[in-house]
């Protein structure tokens, strides 16, 4: 006959519960933390006898009509049974014990407490002690050898230890257990048991097998364990007979095991998952009876015949079932097996029961559909035979008088050993709390809440607004008895399940339509049940139980309908955005298998997440899904992580927020309701002892901080990483409005960006001082070109040269990233023009750019002289100047002077040649060598944040960055129709505040060619002569460097003649001079003067050219 279980019932206040049967089996006796013993007649009792002990029970012994407790006020206390007249006080401790056992025939008692001492004492001579000291930490349990030579004992400390009684010595210790500090911490109370009779064996639960050990030799025989065990075991009992071994598990599974055979033949799932921590065997056998930590008790009957021998019958029965019944509705699961003792399993779902944190099959085992593999009379009769076969052989032991044991057959073997699948999560609504409480959220989310009301009196809605200005307090019938609701700013969104005689309706209350009909109903097709709904802006969605996702306009049109993978979980909307969480598949060993859709149903409809997997925390499933108030989906699961969509990195999930470090206790939760991005703040509602919160009293919103969960947080580089990275993830939001036509905060957008540099340039600054420069250069590498130039400041204060030149070359580097894409772009564009490139009479704007080139060149050769210290100094003067132009040219948007005009020194006289040029050759072949080390990458995902604002120029390292094909397009090109420059050029002193006097661009146009251009028009022919294969960019090259061989005053001549050319243009030039250009030139003389009178203290550090170059061009580069 299969086992069965029995209704559980409530015995004692939540806490630890004791349990054992009196020595005949006539009672069951129980101890909990209210302090009472109680003696129940059977579990249908209606009226146990109690007996007060004291405040608190920990433990109790029963044995020969004497009641032994220990008790909260440090004693272990003797009563009558079943009387329950005080005795007297066997013994004390310094603090409380924590177990108490008789030994085999009741003369003496062992008590371990949590001052770390144990003590075994006489019962009828109490002065009769021992005391057992060596633990380290509070005793968990004791169990004495029946043959009275061994006392066991389990503690805090970790260890196993087996003390010989007569001379209180420790035999044998086992580091099996977890380390803790007290017994509530512990994760399990580890119950051991010495086997009856014999004392051969002793069990020890240890994680989630039972240890069996030998006695004498100590040495570990083998061990039990089964699928069905998935948490911690706490506790173990042998069977009156010595041939079975019940457990208990932390999350409520008892399963026993045959040793002889080491087969699992029972398993059972408590009915709410709460841990088991008593466990007591009827002296005759047959019934289990078990307690839980909430105080409950249960009876497990028929679990084995009294002579140990499973029932035979249901074995039969089983192989036996009806091939049909193999396939019911729990066959998804594959939960039951062809030897389970009970009748149909139950999926234990946590709807019912808040605290039931884990989602756990009824049981361990699949239903093995390869036992049976066709319908027909022979495999039944194979089987059969088989089964009846072994059990003849058995009866033919049965003489000796010892217990036989149902052989292992192959029927009985299991055919599906690997992870278990999971039962699916049940659909839900984000903010919403269970639906089977009478008085419930239906939801709350950051527009507002509605409750629902189901009791006797009433049946109705009630919706409250946080802003009342955008509608008042509503009061709503529920006569459809509406179980899933949204609210947004326009809408109530009902939606309730079908009944016999109604469909499944969706109801909308349009508060915010302008019309007098503000409702509307549309009821779904037969037999499609809705079970997620929500609400956007202008819009209104519901998924199905046909697995379809219906989208409604608010007013009710029907809109687009698709299907979904799976069966939906939840789903979200906000604005334009439509989030659906499905099952994708069945997840195995506790997790959920989910994936996720994410839709923009704006104008330009398109999925940006084509069912992607939902990453969850191992053994979790999902709480809470919706969008932040800036619109970037979220969710949270069950063991409290916050994961937010990283738009920045390929739309990956990121771990936000660990709700679990803000919980006291390991019962606390918080429940979701809201999250905003800026500012960063998790808003939620603390829930003690529970997974959600009641309705009444009005419960209190808290606000979480966030933190990502980098390494070694503790620490400074930590701590800044975190911030940094938690400060770009918390403003990818601004990026998706702005490419999305929304309005946002430019001001939020420049705030975030001076942040992330600032934590940066910390970052910099840490990494020079641990003389981490490979780091520093990595850091220099996701800033913006502004912080780039104070990085360089700082390494060349701190005498860090290499690294200085280094982050030199990378500030050129960034500046070509900057008009990389839109050089190629015009490069693709006339590259036709190529051949004739530069020989135009008409004046154009291509000269412009040369001029301005040149000058940085000259300023180049200009600055090579200078001493470091001095070039600070004088840079600084550069900063005081009210005049001296800031603005970041390299970033206007007209590609050519976007590159190559990088003065910082505002706007050059483009006319203007300095007479200091001393021997110019090696020092401009340097400059284009490192040309051509300059790539034209992407910009960094963080510099593009910034790169809109003011940043400072690079004078002297920003001749020339563009590679060699570049230069020949820019050089000497004619440049496409200006009529938009002057546009483009206005939006720019907009945005970054730039000095009116830029808008003079369509005058500069007309502005003649330079002396190096009129020279190379006549000398290229001898040019072509001596290097006939050159291209376009390689005569630039080879003529630039000739032109500089010729000697200054030969140049001069070249220069005059370009400017008698155009008297003109030049003296227009002038009229437009502004007045800080004639401040800049005697800017430039002094510089000229301090460089050239700098040059000894230079000398005597000899450096390569080009480290020289380098070094002495990063100090007049402005911020």
């Amino acid at each position: 006959m299969p086992s069965t279980q029995k209704p559980m019932r409530y015995g004692h206040t939540e806490g630890h519960t004791d349990v054992c049967f009196d020595d005949i089996g006539s009672y069951i006796v129980t101890c909990g933390s209210d302090g009472d013993v109680r003696i129940w007649e059977n579990l249908d009792d209606d009226d146990p006898k109690s007996i007060n002990v004291g405040e608190k029970a920990y433990s109790f012994a029963l044995k020969n009509g004497r009641l032994v407790t220990a008790v909260s006020n440090n004693t272990v206390q003797i009563h009558t049974f079943p009387e329950g007249a005080p005795d007297g006080i066997l013994t004390r401790f310094t603090t409380n014990a924590n177990h108490v056992v008789f030994n085999r025939d009741g003369t003496k008692i062992a008590a371990g407490s949590s001052d770390f001492m144990v003590k075994v004492v006489e019962v009828t001579d109490s002065s009769q002690q021992k005391t057992f000291r060596g633990h380290d930490a509070p005793v968990l349990s004791l169990s004495f050898d029946p043959q009275d030579a061994f006392l066991t004992s389990a503690s805090c400390d970790g260890s196993v230890r087996v003390w010989k009684i007569s001379d209180q010595t420790c035999v044998t210790s086992w580091p099996l257990l977890q380390k803790c500090n007290d017994v509530i911490n512990a994760k399990s109370i580890c119950r051991l048991a010495w086997q009856p009779k014999s004392g051969k064996l002793l069990a020890v639960p240890v994680e989630k097998v039972v240890k069996l050990y030998r006695r004498e030799t100590w040495d570990n025989q083998f061990d039990l364990s089964d699928n069905f065990i998935t948490q911690t075991l706490s506790i173990v009992t042998w069977s009156p007979c010595g041939q079975y071994v019940a457990a208990g598990s932390v999350d409520g599974c008892i399963a026993v095991w045959n040793v002889d055979t080491q087969e699992c033949v029972e398993r059972m799932k408590h009915e709410k998952g709460y841990t088991i921590c008593g466990l007591a065997w009827h002296p005759k056998g047959g019934q289990i009876a078990y307690t839980d930590t909430e105080g409950n008790l249960g009876l497990l009957e028929n679990v084995c015949n009294r002579d140990g021998k499973k029932s035979s019958g249901k074995v039969s029965s089983a192989v036996t079932k009806d091939y049909n019944d193999l396939f019911d509705e729990d066959d998804d699961f594959l939960n039951t097996d062809l030897i389970e003792p009970r009748s149909s399993p139950k999926v234990v779902s946590n709807e019912e029961d808040d605290d039931d944190d884990d989602l756990m099959l009824a049981s361990g085992h699949p239903r093995h559909r390869g036992a049976i593999i066709e319908d027909d009379e022979n495999s039944l009769d194979t089987a059969l035979m088989k089964v009846n076969s072994n059990l003849e052989k058995d009866d033919d032991n049965d003489q000796d008088g010892s217990i036989p044991v149902l052989p292992v057959s192959t029927t009985q073997r299991p055919f599906y050993d690997g992870p278990m699948p999971t039962p699916q999560q049940k659909p839900f609504q984000s903010g919403s709390t269970p639906s089977h409480l009478t008085h419930r959220f239906m939801v709350w989310n950051s527009i507002g809440i509605i409750r629902c009301y189901n009791d006797e009196q009433d049946n109705a809605i009630d919706v409250e607004f946080h802003d009342t200005s955008i509608h008042h307090a509503t009061h709503l019938p529920n006569s459809l008895n509406h179980t899933m609701a949204d609210l947004s700013s326009e809408a109530i969104l009902l939606a309730c399940e079908s009944t016999e005689e109604l469909a499944s309706k969706l109801h909308c209350v349009h508060f915010s339509s302008w019309d007098s009909n503000k409702e509307w109903t549309v009821d779904m097709p037969k037999d499609e049940d809705i079970e997620a709904i929500c609400l956007g802006q202008g819009w209104a969605a519901c998924a199905t139980s046909a697995m379809l996702t219906r989208v409604f306009t608010i007013g009710g049109v029907q809109k687009e309908i698709f299907s979904l993978p799976g069966p939906v979980v939840s789903m979200a909307g906000h604005g334009e955005q439509l989030v659906v969480i499905y099952h994708r598949g069945t997840g195995f060993d506790g997790d959920q298998c989910l994936g996720v859709q994410l839709i923009e149903l704006g104008k330009k409809k398109r999925q940006v997440l084509h069912g992607n997997p939902l990453p969850l925390t191992r053994k979790s499933y999902l709480m809470w899904v919706g969008f932040s108030a800036e619109g970037t989906p979220c969710y949270v699961d069950s063991e409290g992580i916050v994961k937010m969509l990283n738009r920045g990195l390929g739309n990956t999930w990121i771990p936000v927020c660990d709700t679990r470090e803000y919980c006291k206790g390991k019962s606390d939760h918080y429940w979701v309701i809201g999250i905003h991005e800026n500012p960063q703040q998790l808003r939620c509602i603390p829930c003690k002892g529970a997974r959600f919160p009641p309705t009444l009293p009005r419960p209190a919103v808290a606000i979480l901080s966030f933190k990502l969960p980098y390494c070694q947080i503790t620490t400074e580089k930590g701590q800044m990483e975190e911030q940094f990275w938690r400060s770009v993830v918390f403003h990818n939001h601004l990026d998706y409005l702005s490419k999305n036509g929304y309005e946002y905060d430019e001001n939020a957008k420049n705030e975030a960006a001076k942040e992330q540099q600032e934590l940066l340039m910390k970052l910099f600054a840490l990494s020079c001082k641990l003389e981490r420069e490979f780091r520093c250069v990595e850091l220099a590498d996701l800033m913006t070109q502004n912080a780039v130039n104070l990085a360089i400041k700082y390494a060349s204060r701190s005498r860090k040269l290499i690294l200085a030149q280094r982050l030199s070359e990378m500030a050129v580097e960034k500046a070509t990233e900057m008009a990389a894409p839109e050089e190629e772009e015009e490069e693709e564009e006339d590259f036709r023009n190529h051949l004739n490139a530069g020989y135009s009479n008409s004046t154009t704007e291509w000269s412009q750019p040369r001029v301005r080139n040149l000058l940085h060149e000259q300023d180049m050769e200009d600055s090579k002289e200078a001493d470091a210290v001095e070039e600070v100094e004088e840079m600084q003067k550069f900063r005081q100047n009210p005049f001296c132009k800031t603005v970041g040219l390299p970033e206007m948007s007209t590609p050519k002077s976007a590159v190559i005009t990088s003065s910082s020194q505002g706007r050059v006289n483009p006319f203007k040649v300095s007479a200091n040029q001393k021997d110019p050759t090696a020092h401009s072949a340097n400059i284009l060598d490192n040309m051509s080390k300059f790539s034209k990458n992407t910009p960094t995902p963080n510099s593009r944040a910034v790169n809109k604002q003011k940043s400072p120029v690079i004078k002297p390292l920003m001749p020339k960055p563009k590679s060699k094909q570049a230069l020949a397009a820019t050089f000497f090109q004619p440049r496409p129709p200006h009529a938009g420059d002057k546009a483009v050029e206005e939006k720019e002193e907009k945005a970054e505040n730039i000095l009116p006097e830029i808008q003079a661009a369509p005058t500069e146009n007309k502005r003649p060619k330079t002396g190096f251009q009129m020279w190379l028009e006549e000398n290229r022919e001898s040019i072509l002569a001596d290097n006939p294969d050159l291209e376009e960019a390689d005569i630039i090259k080879e003529g630039m460097s000739r032109f500089r061989v010729l000697s200054s005053d030969e140049r001069m001549v070249w220069t005059e003649k370009a400017k008698g050319g155009a008297a003109s243009n030049s003296a227009e030039a002038k009229k437009r001079k502004r007045p800080a250009d004639a401040k800049n030139e005697g800017k430039e003389k002094l510089e000229e003067k301090s460089k050239e009178d700098s040059s000894l203290p230079k000398k005597r550090k000899p450096l390569d050219p080009s480290t020289n170059v380098r070094l002495s061009a990063f100090a007049f580069k402005q911020s």
